[in-house]
């Protein structure tokens, strides 16, 4: 009897689903996902706390189950993959309560969600070449990754009160913020905006739109230091890096940068100024 409820209850599910995604098409999905995301995230930063995090767990929980029931691979991976900006968002707001705001609070946030994009990226099949992880031509994209690291950085610490997560310049502190930077938020943030996200929005609405919705979903996505002209930046920041993604199709170049623009503008800018 328990595994006939279970079955019937599974197939009423599936059946809501399927009523509630009759006559959408697969963009729609997509963008009504996408709008959530964005209205979640103007909501946290008007200060409507709880009224955000409510409609970032709604919209995890709908996208968790209409990823596995929803026609169409290439709008059922998209919707997988936005799942991961409210767990995200989720994830980044819990963290605090357990913990000062330092720079192991990053490890806490982005070491999580190395496992759902795992199993995403097992689950969807992406190769290495298509989430760019290769090492080719690097060395002639580390110096182009310092520059880029450091204008971005530059224009970032005169938008925001950027303070320093480090104590001071020693070789110590550099090392233990480039891990961080580097090989937390860098690669988890890269993984997810660029080789993914970028990446199934390009499938489902083509290579500039993919490009641009990409772009302003990272900036959107910073919405938690509470200036509009972070969110404005930081989605221009966005473009560049993707559009760098689209050009050398290189996970690691990206990721250093993005390490390379924390560094600066959370180590030596504030230090040095």
């Amino acid at each position: 009897m328990k595994e006939e409820r279970s079955i019937i209850n599974a197939a009423s599910l599936k059946s809501i689903v399927s009523s509630v995604t009759t006559g959408l098409t697969g963009k729609s999905m997509i963008s009504i996902a996408l709008l959530m995301v964005v209205i979640a995230e103007l909501l946290l930063y008007s200060g409507n706390i709880r009224t955000g995090v409510i409609i970032h767990v709604i919209t995890l929980f709908v996208l968790s189950i209409s990823s596995v029931w929803v026609n169409g691979n290439h709008v059922s991976r998209s919707l997988q993959v936005i799942s991961l900006l409210p767990l995200l968002r989720l994830l980044n707001i819990s963290m605090p309560v357990f913990s000062e705001m330092t720079l192991y609070i990053f490890v806490f946030v982005y070491a999580p969600l190395l496992l759902p994009v795992w199993l995403i990226i097992r689950h969807q099949g992406m190769s290495k070449e298509t989430l760019g992880i290769h090492f080719r031509g690097m060395l002639t994209y580390i110096p182009l990754a310092f520059i880029v690291g450091f204008f971005i950085a530059l224009g970032e610490y005169f938008t925001i009160d950027a303070s320093n997560l480090i104590p001071d310049l020693s070789f110590v502190s550099i090392l233990k913020l480039s891990i961080v930077m580097i090989f937390f938020v860098g690669l988890v943030e890269e993984l997810i905006f660029r080789s993914m996200l970028q990446t199934r929005l390009s499938d489902s609405f083509g290579p500039l739109r993919g490009l641009l919705l990409a772009s302003l979903l990272f900036g959107v996505m910073h919405s938690g230091y509470g200036a509009i002209n972070e969110i404005f930046f930081t989605a221009f920041a966005g473009l560049v890096l993707g559009y760098m993604f689209i050009k050398t199709n290189s996970l690691p170049l990206v990721t250093l940068t993005h390490g390379l623009v924390n560094i600066f503008l959370f180590g030596f800018m504030p230090l040095m100024s």
